[in-house]
């Protein structure tokens, strides 16, 4: 039995606006993992038949699937409910193939294609194996190609790489087909919903004591079109009008300096 494996799903290659950034920031993600101190590990990219990936390191795998592009990965006119439900359909699918791939795992951990994770999240968990699982509520933010961490208190409502779960609590099914869309949507798909749904239960998650992953921004590939620290932190109007804030904020920064390199973003950064 592996302890954890990192599911990460990546969109099809149609919905891509830059295959090529896609690939590259795959490729710096993978690094991340990869710099674990713990070798109970493994990673499952989930990936569309022809997609072409990098080439990835050991301990990885791919699912291939054949799922077709989401018609509505942007969202235009569409109605906002109708286009999270979309996109947490497409992306909770991609995820319970993976997890299929890899049931034999104690712990899984979604990872969205250009985040970054701690080094140190793999010890942390086998020094813990008994627990239901954490909620990365303090992570940072970094500016694609910055030179600055932001900290942020707030990570699990920002990010989607910010829940490592027992994975005895998701209850997966034992085929694909056995999945309904609601279930995949809730417990895959959103990492919003399957926290209030776990702690409902009596199975509530626990808060990892340490920061554990960093949501890159403010490149072209993103999804959220989530803006720069700079832009949002800093230079809107929400933040000049809170100074408190703001000064918080400013004390939460961090340089990108060797030991944030060594911690989280591998041997590629």
């Amino acid at each position: 039995m592996t302890l954890l494996t990192f599911i990460i799903p990546v969109r099809h290659q149609d919905n891509a606006r830059d295959w090529g950034l896609l690939k590259a920031n795959l490729v710096q993600t993978v690094a991340s993992i990869s710099n674990q101190t713990s070798i109970d590990w493994r990673g499952m990219i989930v990936a569309n038949e022809g997609a072409d990936l990098p080439q990835l390191p050991e301990r990885f795998e791919i699912e291939r699937v054949t799922f077709p592009p989401n018609d509505m990965h942007e969202r235009s006119n569409a109605d906002v409910e109708d286009f999270r439900d979309s996109f947490r359909l497409d992306k909770g699918r991609r995820v319970l193939k993976g997890m299929l791939a890899a049931r034999d795992s104690r712990f899984f951990m979604i990872v969205d294609d250009d985040d970054f994770v701690s080094s140190r999240l793999v010890r942390f968990v086998s020094d813990n194996r008994d627990a239901n699982g954490w909620i990365i509520d303090r992570g940072y933010i970094w500016d694609h190609g910055g030179k600055l961490l932001l900290g942020n208190d707030d990570f699990n409502h920002l990010c989607g790489t910010s829940l490592i779960v027992n994975a005895g609590l998701y209850g997966l099914p034992e085929r694909f087909e056995d999945a309904s869309g609601e279930w995949i949507k809730s417990m895959l798909g959103s990492h919003h919903r399957i926290n209030e749904i776990l702690a409902e239960r009596g199975t509530p998650l626990a808060k990892l004591p340490f920061r554990g992953a960093v949501y890159r921004v403010a490149h072209g590939g993103s999804h959220s079109g989530t803006p720069s620290l700079l832009s949002r932190y800093f230079l809107s109007w929400g933040a000049l009008k809170r100074p408190r804030r703001m000064l918080r904020n400013l004390s939460k920064l961090r340089l990108v300096d060797g030991s944030a390199r060594r911690e989280f973003f591998g041997k590629v950064a």
